[in-house]
């Protein structure tokens, strides 16, 4: 005869944990990781190990530090290295890229208690911190395909002070200058797919950020054809799809709401076309999604569904 049981809840267990979610969006970015690889060579592996070591290594000191139990092997931290590594220039000095990840770690999620606690993604913030230290550095860009580093403008900045349209092959493919993994759309395309079928992310808030992008910017190209990139352009251009797949779709940072995560979504992408549009920057992304991170708490409170037979759920 079996014994009969009784312990607290839950009593439904899953294998998505943590380890396993960042794992899947390491899988996802493999892609991307090659992508950069093939296009920047050193510049890219260099730059991958040195932010993703310096993530690890400063999760580990301050967990030690303050007693706390050493979570490394969660990934997350790797995690927030290699991202943070993909939103910076090829040429970056590589000591700047440490000290990123280190303040990824220390400031974008440690002091907020470690991660499930911090506000606004920690690689995102990093870069910030990055282009307000170093802005030049930061918009120094190289050519692909093992080019020295040389002055080179991104498709967006072409487009905004030029009016000059990458070729659409180039941007799908990944052959032109930009953040070492915001370059190639296919790659960022194969990890939405993976992200998407594994049930990793939800995909409301790429769909909502990326349509947002797509509806504004065919108003702004049908009004001014010659001043305005078309909506194909806008897509495929700059951060969006890295940002939209990997960054504003970050569990900790954005809505638990199935409403929140459509306003985040649309909100990211009304405050990237406003700033590529009207902004003195061609790439809004970065600030749209930190902007939103900002606003998630309000979000979740304005959007959370109503308790069944409650009137009011406040």
């Amino acid at each position: 005869m079996k014994k009969l049981s009784i312990n607290i809840s839950p009593h439904i267990f899953s294998p998505v944990d943590t380890r396993y979610m960042m794992k899947g969006v390491f899988l996802a970015l493999i892609p991307a990781v090659g992508a950069s690889i093939f296009f920047f060579r050193m510049q890219a592996i260099s730059l991958l190990i040195v932010s993703a070591f310096g993530a690890t290594l400063t999760e580990l000191v301050l967990q030690k530090l303050r007693g706390r139990k050493v979570r490394i092997n969660d990934y997350s931290a790797f995690l927030t290295g290699v991202l943070l590594a993909l939103v910076l220039p090829p040429s970056l000095p590589l000591w700047m890229a440490f000290l990123g990840s280190v303040f990824a770690v220390a400031l974008g999620k440690e002091v907020f208690g470690g991660l499930g606690c911090n506000i606004f993604n920690p690689a995102l913030l990093a870069r910030a911190f990055l282009m307000a230290t170093f802005p030049v550095h930061l918009t120094t860009w190289s050519n692909p395909v093992g080019v020295d580093t040389v002055t080179a403008a991104t498709p967006l900045a072409l487009a905004k002070f030029e009016h000059i349209i990458a070729p659409y092959l180039n941007l799908i493919e990944g052959n032109v200058s930009g953040s070492l993994g915001e370059t190639s759309a296919i790659a960022l395309l194969i990890g939405l797919v993976f992200l998407l079928r594994k049930k990793i992310i939800d995909h409301r808030i790429p769909a909502a950020f990326i349509g947002t992008v797509a509806v504004f910017s065919t108003i702004t190209h049908l009004v001014a054809p010659g001043t305005f990139s078309s909506p194909i352009a806008n897509v495929l251009s700059g951060g969006l799809l890295l940002g939209a797949i990997f960054m504003a779709t970050d569990p900790v940072t954005s809505p638990v709401t199935v409403k929140g995560r459509w306003i985040f979504g649309i909100g990211c992408g009304l405050i990237t076309m406003l700033i590529r549009i009207w902004g003195g920057l061609p790439e809004g992304v970065m600030y749209s999604i930190l902007l939103m991170n900002a606003l998630t708490p309000l979000i979740n409170r304005a959007s959370r569904p109503k308790r069944f037979g409650v009137a009011n759920a406040r």
